[in-house]
């Protein structure tokens, strides 16, 4: 009779435990993104929360970035303020998540995507000190042999 007693009193307290544990769960299955960049760069910092707004996980290095996007493929004409590493590929510059989340689904051969330069209205740049301004840009897959194609535009 203890023994039934306890699993009656203790099953409420296993499901609340089940259901507060799913955040941690979630966050612990979600993408990593490794990215390099400018200890002092508020676009990068603001790049990175829209990362873990959108289901990644981070962890940045604040040593510049100019290493690591040779290192991953993306030729300097593609440059931006930051570079990350997910599931294989770079990232340069303020991709949304919305593409980095196609670009691991898809999986295509390439070497990563890049938002060349610092486009007003793209994810990190889009603050209010940017007011309304949305400029148009194009998110590039980048091919591996340092060719890249638009993977998506935004207007």
């Amino acid at each position: 009779m203890q023994r039934r007693t306890l699993l009656l009193r203790a099953a409420p307290v296993l499901a609340l435990a089940s259901t507060t544990a799913w955040p941690l769960a979630a966050w612990a299955a979600a993408p990593m993104v490794e990215i390099w960049k400018d200890p002092n760069c508020g676009c990068c910092q603001d790049w990175v929360k829209h990362l873990n707004a959108n289901g990644f996980a981070t962890r940045v290095h604040d040593s510049g970035n100019d290493a690591a996007r040779t290192r991953l493929g993306i030729p300097a004409k593609l440059g931006s303020c930051h570079t990350g590493l997910v599931g294989g590929y770079a990232l340069e510059g303020h991709v949304p998540a919305r593409e980095v989340h196609r670009l691991l689904r898809e999986k295509p051969k390439a070497a990563g995507l890049a938002v060349p330069g610092m486009p007003v209205g793209s994810p990190g740049m889009d603050g209010a000190a940017y007011g309304d301004r949305r400029d148009p840009y194009d998110v590039l897959l980048v091919l591996a042999d340092g060719g890249s194609r638009v993977y998506q535009s935004y207007r």
